[in-house]
Formats: structure tokens, C-alpha cells, sequence
């Protein structure tokens, strides 16, 4: 086989937003690429509240209008409640009675946004969208394929080989990217996956209809319940004008193996919190609870002779700060740099990608990465960190930073080395006032790679 004739020149496994996302890049460069996606959208699949650094990749594909005419709510900020307020409030007067701190992203204009919101989505349409966007402007897109193995070899082209209604198919490519998600075929194959030995995060969720998110301007806000119990809290996103996603999020102890016992855990966790719990109550649940595991782990590399890694199928973060579908498009926007730019300047390594291809993405990813895991970590470590941090005007605007997903143009950005100073100091001051809200997970970033 001729090594510069593949059948295509970009082999993407995965359809999700990071390999849709990826698709369209190369596609609007003229850059021949297969998408293989081993289910047939739409899919229903959690991580529906977006941040602001997702603007920039939908402006850039123009889909920014898609996203609009989609009718998706707007989000403008995010707010933060506590299970017992007298916890946070007795720093701050004037603390709001429902909730203990909240933000806006229009409060500070980042380098990655675009505008003063972005969007709450039904990933099931949204990923549907994407995939089809990607087609539309020129990949060549299958699902309901599985792909099966890969093949590395120095004198051929990679090959992908992929099963479809008990047929099989080998399909020959320049570059294989896996954009899998937490299948990680890729990094399961060459044995690159690294399970995060602090966070071990469990989730149960479902979607509510007729909910009561009331008529303040918080409203259509992304919110993070705190609870009663180490390490966890409560999401509440909204989906449409009537339906709410409830999910909580807890650690693998206090999660039981038995079903019903997981779904009475949910509805106990939800009573800490009165006033949603009687709303609940008096609303529809729309679907089955669903369970997400394994919130965390990394890749020994991002990328290789021949392969690259992106989205969650590189590195999964806890996602408390909406992080998923940000990583995973904006890791598949830096991936497509360095992979237009190695066409356009002929520079492949005798018609083959090299990992010196991909040195400017590998580190751009490593520093994204890095910083919200930071971040989430001392999070963790102790909430009321979070809240002063963000009341205080020396370092609210760094934070909103964060939280709208600008990461990657700093290797560690001051807030968090000021955050991280603070934490240390009361770790290692047991009779410190805030000593005994520390949770358990340490506050030293789990870095793999």
C-alpha cells in the first residue's frame, strides 16, 4: 500500500463533540477526514451546561447561528448554595439568604469569549448537531460502526478497523485520532491510561419537568448545591423553559451498589436542601436515573507517531466547573493547528505524522488541563475558599476567568497560587478557624504526564 495514498487523511474515532468538532476544523481546511462513531445520534448523554470558552469554537465554525436557532437556554452565570449558610455568611454582610455566592461572565470579558453568555444544551440535540455540522461541511461521517482495533506500522499507513452488522471494513488514514471519550480506545490499546488516584467521583441524575427555578435573574443560572457530606453537591441545569437536570455527585464510599439504595441516596441528599426537595416533589420526573463513574484520570501522552488523543479520550476532569464539552472542543480546536499546519507547510516526516508534530498542542493541552484540575482540587479542599475568593475584589475577576474556561495562555495563574498558599496554611494550622471545613482530598493536582 502506497504510504502516501491513504484512503483518508485524518481517521477520527468518535462522533462526540470533541471529534465532530475536530471533523469540521479539518473539513473547512479541505483536509479529508472519516468520522466513526459507534452509536447512532441522537444519544442522551450528560454534561449539559457549557461555558463561555465554547463561543469562540462555534464562532469560529460558524455555528454560533445554529446555536441560536436550536433555541438552547442562555447562560449568563452560575451560582453556588450551601447546605447551612451560616457556614459562609458570618464573613460577609449583606450575604443573599438562598444561595452563597454567584457570578456573571460578563463581569470579565476573556480572551475566550465571545459573548456575555453561553448556552444550557440537550446534549442528545447538541452532539446531533455538531456531527451534522462536520458532515455538512465535507466529513465523511458512518455511524454504528465500532471500531475494533487500530494498526501502527512503520512502512504502511495507520489502519482503523471497524465493524458494522457483523462486516468488517479496514480503512487506511495518515493520522488516527481517538476522540472516544471515556472508552479511551486508543489509550486503553496502548496502555496510556492513568487512573486518578484523589478524585474518585460517582454521579446519579435524571432530568425534571416542571420545576419551579423561580423569577429572579439567577433563574437560568447553572447552580452547585453544596451538601452535608465530603466532596459532594447537587447540580441544577436548565435544559428548556420546563425541563431541569438534577444530578449529585458524591464519593465512591458513600455510594451503595444497590439501585434503590443509590436513588434514596439522591432523593436524602436533595432533602438538605428543603426548598428544592419540595419542588421536586411537585414536578415530573422525565427519565430514569443514570449513573456516571470514573470522574477522573489522565494519559501518560496526548499524542504519538501517527495517533493524537483529544476530549475526554486525553484527560477527564471532574467536571463541577462545566469543563467537559470546553476541553473537548478546545482541545480538537488546538489539535487542528498543528495538524493544518503540518499540511500546509509540507513538513511530514515522509508522509507521516510524527509526535514532533504535535509538541505545540500536547503542551497547550498539559497547561489547560493543569489549571482546572488545580482548580477543582482546592475547590475540594475547601468551598469557603472558593466563596471568599470570589467575594473578594483583588481576585474575583481571575476567578470568573477560570470559570469561563480561559486556561490555557497561563502555566499557573496567580489566583491559584494564592489560593493554593491559603489552603496549605490552614491544612497545616489545625487550630485555624476554617481547619475543620477542609474535605478530604488533597490539594496537590494529579498530573500523569
Amino acid at each position: 500500500m502506497n504510504i502516501n495514498n491513504p484512503q483518508f487523511e485524518v481517521g477520527i474515532i468518535g462522533g462526540g463533540p470533541a471529534g465532530s468538532t475536530l471533523a469540521s476544523y479539518l473539513s473547512q481546511a479541505n483536509i479529508s477526514c472519516v468520522v466513526f462513531e459507534r452509536e447512532i445520534f441522537p444519544r442522551p448523554h450528560v454534561g449539559e451546561s457549557l461555558v463561555p470558552a465554547t463561543n469562540r469554537v462555534f464562532k469560529e465554525l460558524n455555528f454560533l447561528e445554529t446555536m441560536e436557532q436550536a433555541g438552547f437556554p442562555h447562560k449568563y452565570g452560575a451560582a453556588w448554595t450551601a447546605y447551612n449558610n451560616k457556614i459562609y455568611s458570618h464573613n460577609f454582610e449583606g450575604m443573599p439568604p438562598d444561595y452563597a455566592v454567584d457570578i456573571r461572565f460578563d463581569e470579565q470579558k476573556t480572551s475566550e469569549s465571545i459573548s456575555n453568555y453561553t448556552y444550557h444544551v440537550d446534549r442528545g440535540k447538541f452532539d446531533q448537531m455538531l456531527l451534522e455540522h462536520a458532515e455538512k461541511l465535507g466529513a465523511t461521517v458512518y455511524q454504528g460502526v465500532r471500531v475494533t482495533n487500530i494498526q501502527f506500522s512503520e512502512n504502511e499507513n495507520p489502519k482503523i478497523f471497524t465493524s458494522q452488522d457483523d462486516k468488517t471494513r479496514e480503512t487506511s488514514v495518515r493520522l488516527v485520532v481517538d476522540a472516544s471519550g471515556r472508552r479511551t480506545i486508543l489509550g486503553s490499546q496502548l496502555n496510556l491510561k492513568i487512573k486518578d488516584p484523589v478524585f474518585n467521583q460517582f454521579a446519579i441524575h435524571t432530568w425534571f419537568e416542571g420545576f419551579d427555578r423561580g423569577e429572579t435573574e439567577q433563574k437560568d443560572y447553572t447552580f452547585i448545591h453544596f451538601l452535608p457530606i465530603s466532596n459532594s453537591w447537587i447540580w441544577q441545569i436548565p435544559i428548556s423553559e420546563t425541563v431541569t437536570s438534577f444530578g449529585v455527585v458524591t464519593q465512591k464510599e458513600h455510594f451503595s451498589k444497590k439501585k434503590q439504595e443509590r436513588e434514596e441516596f439522591f432523593w436524602d441528599c436533595v432533602k438538605t436542601q428543603p426548598k428544592i426537595y419540595d419542588k421536586l416533589k411537585q414536578a415530573k420526573q422525565l427519565r430514569a436515573f443514570k449513573e456516571e463513574s470514573d470522574y477522573s484520570y489522565g494519559m501518560k501522552q496526548f499524542c504519538g507517531d501517527g495517533w493524537i488523543l483529544v476530549g475526554d479520550a486525553a484527560r477527564f476532569v471532574d467536571p463541577i466547573f462545566s469543563s467537559g464539552v470546553s476541553v473537548a472542543l478546545n482541545s480538537a480546536r488546538f489539535a487542528s493547528h498543528d495538524i493544518i499546519r503540518a499540511f500546509q507547510e509540507g513538513n511530514l516526516d515522509q508522509g507521516k505524522f510524527r509526535r514532533k508534530h504535535f509538541e505545540q498542542y500536547e503542551s497547550i493541552l498539559k497547561r489547560g488541563t493543569k489549571n482546572w484540575y488545580e482548580f477543582i482540587s482546592l475547590y475540594y479542599r475547601l468551598n469557603v475558599l472558593f466563596t471568599r475568593f470570589v467575594f473578594d475584589p483583588r481576585h474575583r475577576l481571575d476567578v470568573i476567568k477560570l470559570l469561563s474556561g480561559d486556561v490555557y495562555d497561563q502555566d499557573e495563574p496567580s489566583v491559584l497560587q494564592e489560593m493554593r498558599k491559603i489552603v496549605t496554611e490552614i491544612e497545616q494550622n489545625p487550630n485555624h478557624l476554617l481547619h475543620k471545613l477542609l474535605g478530604n482530598l488533597t490539594a496537590n493536582a494529579f498530573n500523569p504526564s
